[in-house]
C-alpha cells in the first residue's frame, strides 16, 4: 500500500515535498514513480527511481526543478519540488512496481501499485 500526502496551495516560485509512505519494503525492492494529472488532461509522468540502483528520470518539464529520493529506513519516497509553476498544478501520484522494466518507466500503465494521490495547486 502506498500513502501520498504533503500536498497544498503554494505560490508560484514556491517549494513542496510531496511524500509517499509504503507499508512495507516497498521502496528499496520496487521501482517508484510520481506522475500527476491536471483536470482535462491524461496522467503524465513526473520523475521514476530504479529499484536496483537508485538511478533516477525525470520528464523535461521538471527536470532541474523537481528531485525524487527515497528513505528506505521509512520506507518513504519523497518528491523535492522547487520554482514551481502555475502548470505545474495537479493531482500527484506515487507508484510502484517490482517486475517493471525500465523502458517502461514512463508508462503508467506498467506499475502495479498506487497510492490515492495529493493535490498541489499552485497561484500565480
Amino acid at each position: 500500500q502506498l500513502q501520498a500526502s504533503g500536498g497544498g496551495l503554494v505560490q508560484a516560485g514556491d517549494s513542496l515535498r510531496p511524500s509517499c509512505a509504503a507499508s512495507e519494503r516497498t521502496s528499496r525492492d520496487y521501482s517508484m514513480a510520481w506522475f500527476r494529472q491536471a483536470p482535462g488532461k491524461e496522467r503524465e509522468f513526473v520523475a521514476a527511481m530504479w529499484r536496483s540502483t537508485g538511478r533516477t528520470y525525470y520528464a523535461d518539464s521538471v527536470k532541474g526543478r523537481f528531485t525524487i529520493s527515497r528513505d528506505n529506513a521509512k520506507n518513504t519516497v519523497y518528491l523535492q519540488m522547487s520554482s514551481l509553476r502555475s502548470d505545474d498544478t495537479a493531482v500527484y501520484y506515487c507508484a510502484a512496481s517490482q517486475r517493471i522494466i525500465l523502458s517502461s518507466l514512463r508508462n503508467p500503465s506498467a506499475y502495479e501499485f498506487w497510492g490515492q494521490g495529493t493535490l498541489v495547486t499552485v497561484s500565480s
